[in-house]
């Protein structure tokens, strides 16, 4: 596998979800600050994750002084406490960082979370900690389980897929990936998703959804 680079991630909250992508994150090569607000889960941690804090999360000046606003990307992965979850989602935005995910353990606070300035919300199981960090670092532009093994990600077209007809391309056969439908950059922002059929074209600055077993997506979204 290629080697990735991708802007550090803030991981704020390691319990089960938060450690889980701050591992994975970390194990891809992705610089993390982690932190947490219990000292004994900072202290257990402190030998896998290289620059960790313990910090009140709900505090705007603590979050200064460890340097969140320079980061792009943070993630909110709070669970049972939805008041700090809810506050320190504010004031990522309120810091304007530009790439807001959050965990929600109900429907009710996914939409307060969005409300108060998340940009991504996960209602998450365990190893959604692992996905998520496949959409943080790699070329994905989004990613959805649909069942134990099966998923749907949306994503550019690889190199090898664009200025032919997915026909000769013989993705489905090769990869055990089936692309669904295609949006055209050419276009403008008027452009919307359509089926895709054997007969289509990609071009380079397309938009492509494919469905598949997530091994296989994951394969796929390592083609250049």
């Amino acid at each position: 596998m290629a080697d990735r680079t991708t802007d550090p991630v803030v991981v704020i909250g390691l319990g089960r979800f938060g450690r889980a992508l701050a591992l994975q994150l970390t194990q891809q090569g992705t610089e993390v600050l982690g932190i947490d607000s219990n000292e004994k889960t900072v202290a257990a941690l402190a030998n896998q994750l290289g620059n960790i804090a313990v910090a009140d999360s709900t505090d705007i000046e603590a979050l200064r002084q460890l340097g969140v606003p320079d980061f792009r990307h943070v993630v909110c992965a709070i669970g049972s406490d939805i008041q700090a979850s809810i506050l320190t989602v504010g004031l990522l935005s309120d810091l304007g960082i530009p790439d807001i995910w959050a965990k929600a353990i109900s429907h009710q606070h996914r939409d307060i979370l969005a409300r108060v300035g998340a940009h991504h919300v996960v209602l998450p199981e365990h190893d959604m900690g692992e996905r998520l960090a496949h959409v943080l670092t790699g070329r994905l532009l989004d990613y959805v389980e649909l069942d134990d093994d099966f998923a749907m990600i949306k994503m550019k077209p690889p190199r090898d897929l664009v200025g032919i007809t997915l026909s000769e391309s013989g993705i489905q056969a090769r990869m055990n990936v089936t692309i669904v439908a295609v949006k055209r950059e050419a276009e403008g922002p008027a452009a919307r998703f359509e089926a895709a059929h054997g007969d289509t074209v990609l071009m380079y600055g397309d938009t492509i959804v494919a469905v598949g077993p997530v091994p296989a997506l994951e394969r796929f979204a390592e083609m250049e």
